[in-house]
């Protein structure tokens, strides 16, 4: 596979452009902003197309900018001790991930691969830095983002211990919906069986098994090209019959 150097400034200007109109008002955080930090960020803000397979982050590489995916889908994942990967999350639309890594400083503890053609944004370190210094707004929604990740990440080590594969699918897709940290999603996440089974650990049949009990459940409703939540608080609390 190939791979982006995208902890590379350079690297990352020789193919990026400005975001559009239409790019900019998927960004979550920007409406938090006064109209001159608006205008500060959305300076600095590029976009890139990230195609399949590419890493958008690797470990140990240092940080340069804060990462999100305005479309297509993110996988962040390391590698256990004994060299076996280990997937940490999915990264749907609208998500905007490695607030923790670029406020340390600190080189990226996991990698981030696009499982598809993914259209990522990002801001410089020392815009991020500059938001941090002097907007009320941003310091609250990266609060916020900062408690729903260890939220987030709690629930994920609780997934990891759990055997049934249909519980697996369904608090792994709850997740993916989560309204804070993905609020492009909506009610409709664009994924393949295929994908689902990268993020969970299961073969696209199994992952296909799980969709057919949870949409039995009318939990979800399985659609052309994705899926579409109907309960959400019944996917997280979901238990096999």
């Amino acid at each position: 596979m190939s791979e982006l150097h995208l902890s590379s400034a350079s690297a990352l200007l020789a193919r990026s452009r400005q975001p559009t109109a239409e790019e900019l008002s998927g960004v979550p955080w920007l409406a938090t902003l006064t109209p001159e930090e608006a205008a500060v960020a959305a300076a600095d803000l590029r976009v890139l197309q990230a195609e399949p397979g590419e890493y958008v982050c690797r470990v140990g590489r240092p940080v340069t900018y804060w990462l999100g995916l305005i479309d297509g889908l993110l996988k962040m994942s390391n590698e256990s001790d004994l060299g076996m990967p280990v997937t940490f999350t999915g990264l749907p639309p609208g998500g905007w991930f490695g607030e923790g890594t670029v406020l340390k400083h600190e080189p990226y503890r996991y990698n981030i691969q696009a499982l598809r053609r993914s259209l990522v944004a990002g801001i410089t370190v020392p815009t991020f830095d500059w938001l941090i210094e002097r907007s009320i707004g941003f310091n609250r929604f990266i609060m916020r983002q900062l408690n729903e990740r260890l939220g987030q990440f709690i629930a994920a080590r609780e997934i990891d211990r759990l055997s049934d594969p249909d519980v697996r699918v369904a608090r792994s897709l709850a997740s993916l919906f989560h309204p804070i940290l993905y609020p492009g999603v909506g009610d409709l996440l664009r994924i393949t069986q295929q994908e689902l089974g990268y993020l969970v650990g299961l073969s696209r049949q199994r992952v296909n098994q799980a969709l057919r009990s949870l949409q039995g459940r009318e939990l979800i409703r399985v659609e052309y090209g994705g899926v579409r939540v109907l309960d959400l608080e019944g996917l997280r609390r979901f238990r096999p019959m």
